[in-house]
């Protein structure tokens, strides 16, 4: 749980650094959206792929209000729980 709640206060980072500094330097958006997009791929595995449609829009404020890592994040952390509350179950 520890690994999560670590995982959640860096996307909450990465998108504050996004929506502040990364969105209003002409020219940085699209390759700090591919850079995210690799980090939310290491840190979620293939759930993080959805980081990457940030890329795919040009106009850098507009993505900028979607908090996208911190979504994954909690969806992620929500599944998690999900799942040990099924093994406690079983046992």
């Amino acid at each position: 749980m520890k690994s999560d709640a670590a995982k959640l206060a860096i996307a909450v980072l990465l998108d504050i650094l996004d929506f502040s500094i990364l969105s209003l330097m002409p020219g940085v958006g699209m390759v700090a959206d591919i850079i995210m997009g690799v980090i939310a791929l290491v840190l979620w595995g293939p759930v993080g792929l959805f980081a990457f449609w940030e890329a795919l829009n040009p106009v850098e404020p507009v993505d900028a209000f979607v908090p996208t890592m911190t979504l994954i994040a909690l969806s992620r952390m929500g599944k998690g729980e999900k799942k040990i509350e099924r093994s406690v179950e079983r046992q």
